[in-house]
């Protein structure tokens, strides 16, 4: 019996261990994608000042 215990505890200490780690890869996640936004904002808004700072300019190929 003592052995079905240890490889409970084991077990639920794996458990604890992986649940930690996934709210941190959450947490991560979420910030990752935060940052991702802020970035895409502050593209549209660049493109948005070359354009009235350049509007002659050829719009490039991979747009």
């Amino acid at each position: 019996m003592s052995d079905l215990n240890d490889r409970l505890t084991d077990l639920e200490v794996r458990y604890s261990h992986q649940a930690h780690l996934v709210d941190e890869l959450n947490d991560e996640l979420t910030k990752a994608t935060a940052r991702i936004d802020k970035l895409v904002k502050e593209i549209g808004m660049l493109r948005e000042m070359m354009g009235s700072l350049a509007p002659q300019m050829e719009v490039s190929p991979d747009e």
